[in-house]
């Protein structure tokens, strides 16, 4: 049998007072001499439970103690791909401010724009594309771009048009097809979105 996750106390008390946001307690674990990057029996660090209570200044607070801002739990989740999965771009912009890599991958393949576009954070996909050197045209483990998954996981509504427009003015392919070839165009067609069609047609052009 595998053995128990066991923390010491200081290290458990510093990963509560992150999951609080309490940086008084938050201080007071590390000067005790809490483990600045340990982790919960998920892998969690201090600076995502953090982020995942939306106690940005706690997140402020972690990474000037130096903890690693990029490490994953057992989901693949940080807090950079957890602002841009759940809208949270406060978050998004504490972390690339902090030198985030943006590159890293969610447990689906995607970067940070993958979950952004897909869900509809257009502010989110606004900013990374104008301040970070994001891969647009990356394809994730389905196969899918960023901009195929604003298309097809969305209502075609001025939100996705507005996305579909900022991933194409910053180098997104607007021909890359899907894995059984449908073209961006051709997936928006299909599912009557004909403003959509219209972007991709022009910027196709």
């Amino acid at each position: 049998m595998p053995l128990p996750h066991i923390l010491r106390e200081v290290d458990q008390n510093y990963l509560t007072a992150a999951a609080l946001g309490d940086l008084p307690a938050i201080r007071a674990a590390l000067e005790a001499g809490a483990d600045r990057n340990v982790l919960d029996r998920e892998d969690a660090s201090a600076i995502l439970l953090a982020a995942r209570g939306g106690h940005h200044d706690a997140v402020r607070v972690l990474i000037a103690a130096g903890v690693d801002i990029d490490a994953q739990d057992q989901t693949c989740a940080n807090p950079f791909l957890l602002g841009c999965t759940t809208g949270d771009l406060e978050l998004v912009r504490i972390m690339v401010a902090a030198g985030a890599d943006v590159a890293r991958r969610t447990r689906m393949g995607g970067n940070g724009l993958t979950p952004a576009a897909e869900k509809g954070h257009v502010e989110v996909v606004r900013y990374l594309v104008e301040n970070t050197r994001i891969n647009v045209n990356l394809t994730n483990n389905l196969g899918w771009t960023a901009l195929i998954e604003t298309i097809i996981l969305g209502d075609g509504g001025p939100v996705r048009r507005e996305i579909v427009e900022l991933l194409l003015e910053h180098g997104a392919r607007p021909g890359m097809p899907d894995p059984w070839g449908a073209s961006p165009a051709d997936l928006a067609r299909e599912r009557g979105y004909d403003e959509i069609v219209r972007i991709l047609d022009a910027h196709s052009a």
